[in-house]
This record gives C-alpha cells, structure tokens and sequence, in this order.
C-alpha cells in the first residue's frame, strides 16, 4: 500500500495505535501494552504525530481508525480524510445483527473495557473475512490480527448514552477539509447501512462529503479494494496534501 501512496507523489505514515509494538508478534505477546487505551487516547496519539509534520497530512483510517480520523479532520487537523467502512460515531443509531455479533466479542463481559480483546480465527473470519477464500482470511489473521483495546467498543457502543462522548465528532464543521466515507457491501463489522448512517450526519456541513460504496466487499478487503458502484458528493472544494497517515 505505502507503493501506491509513493508512486503518487504521497510521502505515507503507517503508525500504529498508542502502546502497539513494531510488530505483530510482539504485540501479540503483550497485549498489556494496549489495554486501556480509549478514542481519546489514539485520537491524541495521532494529534501529536501530526503537530510534528510540515503541513496537515490526508487521513485514512478503517473501521475504528475510520472514526479516529473524522475525529482529527473534525478538529481541523487534517486536510483530508478517508474513512473507510467506520465505526459507528455518535448519532448513528443503527445496529445491524451481525455488527452486534462481531461487538459482542468484547461487550459481553464488562471487563473488557480495560482488557485488549483478541479474535479466534473463526471470529476473525465472519467479522472480517466473510467474503474471501477461508485460506485467504486464515493468512490474513496469522498475518495481521493483533489485540485491541476493548475501551474502544464501549466507548462507541454507549456513545449515544453518554453527553460527552469521545466518539462524537464535528459533524457540523463548515472549514474542514473533504471527507470520503466508503462501505462494503458484504461488511459484517461495519455494514454500508452504518457507513450510509455515518454520512447522513454531515449534512449540516457544506464541506465536501462523499461516499463510495464497493457492493462485493468484506471488511478484510478495505486496504486492497478498489471502490466502485454507487456514490454521492456535497459541499465545497478544498486545496490537497501531499503527506498521507494511513492506519
């Protein structure tokens, strides 16, 4: 991925979450690093990265990392943002049965706030890997899952509950620069009903706000897909950056 951001002209970041080792293998064997650590916390994280830069960087985040990033665009810290199948923010009020599923790994046991959380294989496959080969989704986990914090799911499940929410963001910012929300069609963690929900919230906002949706993707395909089908676009045009965070 950091190939194609370098051959178009992008100088990429790929830093992880606060806590996270260097590599897979070592977070896996100290999941304490993560525990813990809540919206805030990686929102700040990538705030400090970015207060280090040249110039404000594009955004692109999946999933959690897609409502971290409308976080840091929301507070003017990005100059673009790509938010890619995003966990719910606050005002989505769909919950769709299999993101329920997929939450439920670490909502069902209140101690797992300040727990990482880890998938199985075969939870890893139906929250992610749906709609791929189960020996492509297996390489996939062996390769790449790693513990998370368990705060991050609590947080943005009672976020609708809670007045001061760290998963509420600025919908309603008229400067901020554009932002794109994509869904997968086949997404069992983050359904397009909840990225479409996601998008509805900046319509007070005449900044630019568009959305893709790619019909035949799992959220296992987000880094690799190219999006296609239906999309819509509002609001004003914006200048570009030539530095892109990605997570």
């Amino acid at each position: 991925m950091d190939g194609l951001f370098r051959e178009a002209g992008y100088a990429p970041l790929a830093p992880g979450w606060p806590g996270e080792a260097d590599t897979v293998e070592e977070t896996r064997r100290q999941p304490e690093r993560v525990a813990g650590k809540g919206i805030d916390d990686v929102v700040a994280h990538y705030a400090q990265i970015i207060r280090g830069l040249d110039a404000p960087p594009i955004t692109i985040g999946h999933s959690f990392g897609g409502l971290m990033v409308q976080r840091l665009l929301g507070q003017d810290l990005a100059a673009a943002a790509v938010a890619i199948d995003p966990a719910p923010i606050k005002g989505v009020l769909i919950l769709p049965p299999s993101e329920l599923k997929v939450a439920s790994v670490a909502l069902r046991k209140p101690a797992n706030r300040n727990l990482a959380v880890a998938l199985t294989r075969e939870q890893f496959r139906y929250g992610f890997g749906n709609a791929l080969p189960a020996q492509e989704s297996d390489e996939l986990y062996d390769r790449w899952a790693i513990p998370s914090p368990g705060k991050t799911l609590f947080e943005a499940a009672f976020a609708n509950f809670t007045p001061n929410s760290p998963a509420k963001v600025n919908t309603q910012n008229k400067t901020r620069g554009p932002l794109l929300v994509t869904a997968g069609g086949k997404d069992h963690t983050v359904p397009h009903i909840v990225s479409t929900s996601t998008r509805r919230l900046y319509h007070r906002s005449p900044a630019i706000t568009d959305f893709r949706e790619s019909p035949r993707r799992c959220s296992a395909g987000s880094s690799s897909a190219r999006f296609s089908g239906s999309g819509t676009s509002s609001g004003r045009s914006a200048g570009s950056a030539r530095q892109a965070i990605t997570r």
